[in-house]
């Protein structure tokens, strides 16, 4: 299973250790530095984002984040975490190379939430066009799967969850995350609306549709 490492970057000890706590409950790997200066020392080539303070001793974070951008061109998504919620520091932020942000004091449930939007559309943004394993072909930019030599007919629903399990092979996701990433905007949509849908979906794969498994209790798990 492919965890998401993720760098925390902020100078109070107590919040390090609860957003570190907090991220590790819902699945990631969370490192954390006090300062930006260790964050540099920190930052691994398999960081998927940074969670970044503003108001650090030394390197602030919009420093920090400029120099990640400007002079190392490291395109890592950074979230700012900040108690400063004036609109000039806002865009301050963003023209820094920030890019979302949350202001203290914040929810957790918000942070984890934020985080996981902003690593879906970060994955999204790296797959390549297409995807082949065994016999089977995903066209994600057509929108059609073969297998074999013949193409499967999937609602778009049920290529929804097919290129969400299939462009993270090894991960678990929740009934919860499928639902947010292929029904985002319907609040009315129950988790029992997932089986039927990817029972669907192995039925039409044949073999293929094997490789979509049920981890009881966690989810479901695309095996490549």
């Amino acid at each position: 299973m492919n965890r998401h490492r993720i760098l925390v970057v902020d100078d109070e000890p107590d919040l390090r250790e609860i957003l570190q706590c907090n991220l590790e409950n819902a699945g990631y790997v969370a490192d954390t530095a006090e300062s930006a200066e260790e964050a540099l020392e920190k930052l691994r080539p398999d960081h998927e984002l940074i969670l970044l303070d503003v108001m650090l001793g030394g390197m602030s974070g919009f420093q920090l984040a400029e120099k990640l951008r400007k002079e190392q061109h490291n395109l890592i998504p950074i979230i700012f975490l900040t108690a400063r919620d004036a609109e000039r520091d806002l865009l301050t932020g963003f023209s820094a190379g920030g890019d979302d942000y949350i202001a203290k004091p914040f929810s957790l449930q918000v942070v984890l939430a934020r985080i996981g939007a902003m690593l879906r559309r970060s994955v999204r943004n790296s797959h390549p066009a297409s995807f082949t394993v065994g016999g089977m072909v995903v066209d994600f930019g057509r929108k059609v799967v073969t297998v074999g030599t013949e193409d499967v007919r999937l609602s778009p629903k049920e290529f929804g969850i097919l290129s969400c399990l299939a462009k993270q092979p090894g991960r678990v996701f929740s009934r919860e995350e499928i639902l947010a990433e292929v029904w985002p905007d319907d609040c009315y949509v129950l988790d029992r609306t997932v089986d039927v849908h990817i029972a669907r979906v192995r039925r039409k794969l044949g073999e293929e549709g094997n490789r979509i498994s049920n981890r009881q209790g966690y989810g479901y798990c695309f095996e490549a």
